[in-house]
Parts: structure tokens; C-alpha cells; sequence
């Protein structure tokens, strides 16, 4: 399992996700990260403005609620939604209107808030509930809140329809393997510079967050190209190792079979050596005998075939060089 980076920046995957759920009508808003509201360093996650008809519903149901201007604030995994977290993105909301640049330039009715959160919060629907508000399932993981001054809708990602939010569905640190395969699907007919760079960024931040899902996926044959793209360091590793093992097993093999013919090559010269030595030690004692028996070294040269030298060491007590054929 390779070690995940202590801390994984969600925020650019949410913005990514936001506008790859609303990419059916992104021709007609207008979207601002990280909307610095004034100059105090106080800024709002996504603004969505409607840059074409103010009346016009939204084909993604999370966009239904919205109106001329949309203030969403994404909560992480692990990032707490209460309510004083929802009365904050309101405040940024109200600071955003304060800042227009003449009086009303945004209406008060054109305002709407969306907070978008994995898990369901249990604890702040309580304190709404407690305060007189109403909350409305709308959708699966779209609540509408009524009671405040305007419109607001809780997202809860966890809940959200499998077939219709999967941008969002693998924002997880625990993302269904089935979610993933339905972004993936989706993604491959996405097109367009700004489609595939919202996909890229949103990969990377749930490959990281769920490596061993996105691993088992690599596997398969349904990998769109955004995710070979992201993911090929990781697949040339794995082609790098296999030639690796392919050359170790290979030089395995090798080494075992040069072993088994070196040890026959090893009995066939010990044979052929111990062949060799006998006969030169019988050719010695031939000399010998014939040297005792009177013969000139002439005559013992010209009757055994060796050199003059040879018999001579021989006659001395040195041992004869074996030659081998």
C-alpha cells in the first residue's frame, strides 16, 4: 500500500465535481472559485451566477433551487457542518450582496444558498427544526430548507442518486467501487478542454484518497483515458516489474540449466581427463622400460612419439604434461 499525502486538498476536486454536475447548462453561468468577497480575505467556495435567463430551472436537481446568484460552500470529509457553519456561509451570502457595486445591484430574491456535505447532518437538521424551520427531502440527498430569509438546500453526498451524481458520488474517503465505474463511464463521451480538466482534477483527488479502489479498476478493462493518463506511472511499474521478473526467472532457468550441463560437461573431461592421465602413465612406464632395457634416448624418441624433452623429465622422476585432444 503506498502512503497517502497527509492532507488532501478536496476543495479543487468539489469545484471540479460542482461544474461537471452542472456542465449541461455551464454556457449560460457564470462560476467563480474561491469568490473574494471585498478586500478582507474572506472568500466563498463557488458562485454560481446565471449568466442567461434568471427563470430558467436548471436540468441538474441540484441546481433546481438556484436563482440569479448561488453561494455553495463544500464541506470535506471530516470538516463539521453545524449551524453555526450554515449562519457563516449566510453571512457570505449577505457580505456578497453588501458588496455589489451599486444599491440592489443583486437583489435579495436572487439569492440562494447550497452547502454540500458526504455525510448526513443529523445534529444541525435538529437545531433548524428547533428554531421553526422546515426540512424538505426534495430529492434523494437534497434537502430544501424553508424558515430562513432565502432559499437554502443541504447536500448530502452519500444520498445522491448513483445514476445522476457521480461527479460528486466519488468526492469520498470510502468511494463505492460501483460510483467510480459510473464516473468513469460518463467521463469517456465527456468532451471539451474545460470537461476533461475538471476530470483530471477530480481523478486525482479521489485516486489519492482511494488508491486500492482505483487500483482494482486499473485491472480491468473499463479505464476511461483520463484515468490511464493519471494512472501511468503506476502502469509502467508494473511492466517494468513484470520484465523483471520475467528476466529473473528467466536468468533462474538459465543459471539451473547451465549448473546441470556444466556438472555433465564436469563427467564427461573428468572421464576424458582420467583416460588421458592413464595413458600418458603407461606411456611413462613404457619409457622407462626401454630405457632400462639399453635403448638410446634416440631410439625411445623415435619408437614413443614424444619429444626429447618429454622423456628426459621423465627419466628424471617429473611428471608427464597431459595433453587432452
Amino acid at each position: 500500500m503506498r502512503d497517502l499525502p497527509d492532507k488532501i486538498q478536496w476543495h479543487p476536486a468539489f469545484y471540479a465535481a460542482a461544474e461537471l454536475e452542472l456542465r449541461e447548462d455551464l454556457q449560460e453561468l457564470f462560476v467563480s472559485r474561491e469568490h473574494i468577497l471585498g478586500k478582507e480575505p474572506v472568500c466563498i467556495d463557488l458562485l454560481v451566477i446565471k449568466a442567461g435567463e434568471r427563470e430558467k430551472v436548471l436540468k441538474n436537481e441540484i441546481g433546481r433551487i438556484m436563482r440569479g446568484h448561488n453561494v455553495l460552500e463544500y464541506k470535506g470529509p471530516g470538516s463539521e457542518l453545524s449551524i453555526d457553519t450554515l449562519f457563516k456561509v449566510m453571512g457570505y451570502a449577505c457580505l456578497y450582496k453588501g458588496y455589489g457595486e451599486t444599491v440592489n445591484e443583486i437583489p435579495a430574491d436572487e439569492l440562494t444558498v447550497s452547502v454540500i456535505r458526504e455525510a448526513y447532518p443529523r445534529e444541525l437538521f435538529k437545531e433548524l427544526e428547533r428554531l421553526g424551520c422546515q426540512i424538505e427531502w426534495k430529492y434523494p440527498g437534497i434537502y430544501y430548507v424553508s424558515g430562513m430569509w432565502l432559499p437554502i438546500q443541504i447536500v448530502v453526498i452519500k444520498e445522491l442518486s448513483k445514476e445522476n451524481h457521480s461527479s460528486f458520488r466519488i468526492l469520498s474517503e470510502n468511494v463505492d467501487i460501483e460510483d467510480v465505474r459510473e464516473f468513469l463511464k460518463k467521463a469517456e463521451k465527456m468532451t471539451g478542454t474545460r470537461a476533461r480538466r475538471n476530470i483530471d482534477s477530480l481523478l486525482q483527488v479521489s485516486v489519492n484518497a482511494n488508491y486500492e479502489v482505483y487500483e482494482q479498476i486499473r485491472r480491468e478493462s473499463i479505464m476511461c483515458e483520463a484515468l490511464r493518463e493519471l494512472m501511468k506511472d503506476e502502469i509502467e511499474r508494473d511492466k517494468k516489474e513484470s520484465r523483471e521478473q520475467g528476466l529473473a526467472e528467466g536468468r533462474a532457468e538459465g543459471r539451473a540449466e547451465g549448473r546441470a550441463e556444466g556438472r555433465a560437461e564436469g563427467r564427461a573431461e573428468g572421464r576424458a581427463e582420467g583416460r588421458a592421465e592413464g595413458r600418458a602413465e603407461e606411456m611413462a612406464q613404457v619409457i622407462l622400460n626401454m630405457h632400462k632395457n639399453g635403448f638410446s634416448l634416440d631410439q625411445i624418441v623415435l619408437a614413443s612419439g614424444k619429444s626429447q624433452r618429454d622423456i628426459e623429465d621423465i627419466l628424471a622422476g617429473r611428471e608427464l604434461v597431459v595433453e587432452m585432444a
